[in-house]
């Protein structure tokens, strides 16, 4: 498929990484997804109405010191009819875990207390949502979550779908090709516990985020080698946008049109116009460019490149790389603290979790988790980290202990 607007930019080192002013509209919605699915160029100020919704956001967090000079506490091994691919912490105290066709549930839980509160099974009637020729049971299979920033409603990407109507069987090497049928994101209602919205995306999709308005996402279609642009207000997708092969991890720039991609299998990271359809070729990665956050002021730009073991600092406005360290091995997803001083890093053959402080780029701890983490969260309202052990566990950490550098 090919790309428009190709231009490649050259990469050079930076200064190190300056404290900046925390943007607290972009602070919410850190705390909304676990992974930030949108932010402000270091170039464009927040309003006063985005300010004052973060602030109070802000002041609902418990007292702790900076997320760099505190330590992982192990709090709990939550087990059970789990296998989750992705772990997300809500705003409001949820969190959602993701269990893929191992098991076709979203697994729900209190933050507080870690009780189970729920568990969705990945079906629906699509008739009931709009695809009259579709009537019956169909299964998805739950991938990546994403919460809207009011926290009312998570976003699930579901790998494929096993129905009436359904197309060849997906696979990650996408070996049956165009005869895969399109998947979906099911929107669940959090108050209900009910998916309440089926939206259609290309094949394969895999992760997703969320805008800084809650206007629009971005969906990541593995086998499409594209990104779908989501209009949430019209439950619909307005656009689809070529990149290359195997997108994975992607971010929204709090301008509601500007967003970065990475294609995994072809090594690359893109920007994407969200608004034009049009993708440029950023930078040639190393192996396995994976997941992406942002500071929460905004400024940076954090990347796991899953083959080459290594982490990637860029100044988010401009794509330029700043700096570099090494990570434990195939490091997959990150979360970062909500000052945006820590960042927590699974490393998926490793079986452990590294926590970097974002002044340094140097590790503070290393924690041993479960078998296969894969993905994880910062829970806001209680400062805890969520481990996805894609073995059959989550696991719980506390981050607001006094500590120093060392492993545990």
């Amino acid at each position: 498929m090919g790309v428009q607007a190709k231009h490649r930019r050259r990469t050079q080192r930076g200064r190190p990484h300056e404290q900046f002013t925390i943007a607290i509209a972009i602070l919410s919605l850190v705390m909304a997804g676990g992974m930030l699915a949108g932010l402000a160029t270091s170039a464009v100020a927040p309003d006063s109405e985005d300010s004052a919704a973060g602030a109070q956001q802000n002041a609902q967090l418990p007292p702790g010191d900076p997320s760099n000079t505190t330590r992982l506490e192990h709090v709990d091994r939550i087990t059970g009819d789990i296998t989750p691919k992705s772990v997300v912490a809500g705003p409001g105290g949820t969190v959602i875990a993701n269990n893929m066709m191992y098991s076709h549930s979203s697994t729900l839980y209190d933050a507080a207390s870690l009780e189970l509160t729920g568990t969705v099974v990945d079906e629906v009637d699509l008739a009931e949502h709009g695809f009259d020729d579709r009537a019956g049971v169909t299964q998805g299979a739950p991938v990546e979550a994403v919460f809207s920033p009011d926290g009312q409603h998570a976003y699930v990407s579901q790998y494929r779908l096993r129905g009436p109507g359904e197309g060849a069987t997906a696979t990650d090497d996408c070996a049956n090709g165009d005869q895969i049928g399109r998947s979906a994101v099911f929107r669940l209602d959090l108050a209900s516990g009910q998916w309440d919205q089926v939206i259609e995306v290309g094949r394969v999709p895999k992760f997703l985020s969320i805008s800084a308005d809650g206007s629009r996402a971005l969906v990541s279609n593995w086998c499409d080698e594209s990104v779908s642009v989501l209009d949430l207000e019209a439950g619909e997708e307005i656009r689809e946008i070529p990149v290359d092969a195997a997108p994975r991890g992607s971010v929204i720039l709090p301008d509601n049109r500007t967003a970065y991609v990475t294609a995994m299998y072809a090594d690359e990271l893109y920007r994407v116009d969200l608004e034009t359809g049009s993708s440029e070729l950023v930078m040639d990665t190393g192996r396995k460019p994976r997941h992406l956050v942002l500071s929460p002021d905004a400024s940076r730009l954090y990347l796991t490149v899953s083959g080459s073991d290594r982490l990637v600092e860029l100044d988010a406005a401009t794509g330029e790389v700043l700096r570099t360290a090494e990570t434990g091995r195939e490091p997959r997803t990150m979360a970062i603290s909500p000052d945006g001083l820590a960042l927590y890093i699974v490393n998926y053959y490793a079986n452990t979790v590294t926590k970097v402080d974002t002044e340094t780029l140097e590790t503070l701890q290393t924690v041993e988790v479960g078998k296969n983490p894969i993905g994880i969260t910062y829970e806001p309202t209680q400062r805890r980290v969520w481990v996805a052990n894609y073995a059959g566990s989550l696991d719980v950490f506390d981050d607001t202990a006094p500590g120093g550098t060392m492993d545990s």
